[in-house]
């Protein structure tokens, strides 16, 4: 929003708090490598736990390049897109929330041994989840065309960014 109102301060402030996340996040991923057990029994192989936990990291670095380049660069999404982005960035946003439900019931999931009515609600999220990767999908696409249709009247550097950025945030 701060972006769409040309505010590159609020946006600054707005880049150095996804920032400070992006660390926080850091420090917990090094705590929980170093802590979770190598060598006893666990119900989630120890390579599935910080295969998951990369993922995670993943998301917010790249919330925190894209924020960085926007600010870097000033960089302005053309007015005609700014609404399609936006719900655009929102449905992308839904999908890591979709997601970090899932990984919370993990913990339900191993209670009941991957059984039972757990199962059928994890699946279900998980198909919640394809929805919204699905809808996403054509968001990037129908953005991606509209960029194209703009790139005449736009900074080429720019609309490389741009490019980079909807890739980034799908």
């Amino acid at each position: 929003k701060a972006v769409y109102a040309g505010d590159w301060v609020i946006a600054l402030q707005c880049q150095q708090h996804i920032s400070s996340l992006e660390k926080q996040a850091d420090e917990l991923k090094r705590e929980l490598r170093t802590s979770l057990p190598g060598g006893i029994f666990m119900p989630i192989q120890r390579q599935d736990l910080l295969g998951l936990l990369t993922q995670q990291d993943k998301i917010a670095n790249k919330a925190k390049d894209i924020s960085g380049r926007i600010l870097g660069r000033e960089l302005l999404i053309p007015e005609s897109m700014q609404i399609k982005f936006m719900e655009y960035l929102l449905r992308c946003l839904d999908a890591t929330k979709q997601a970090k439900k899932v990984i919370n019931e993990l913990d339900d999931l191993l209670e009941t041994g991957f059984k039972g009515r757990e199962v059928v609600l994890v699946e279900e999220m998980i198909a919640e989840l394809d929805l919204i990767e699905d809808d996403t999908d054509s968001m990037q696409i129908g953005l991606r065309k509209d960029l194209l249709a703009l790139e005449v009247n736009l900074n080429p550097v720019d609309v490389m960014f741009l490019y980079n950025i909807i890739e980034w945030v799908g």
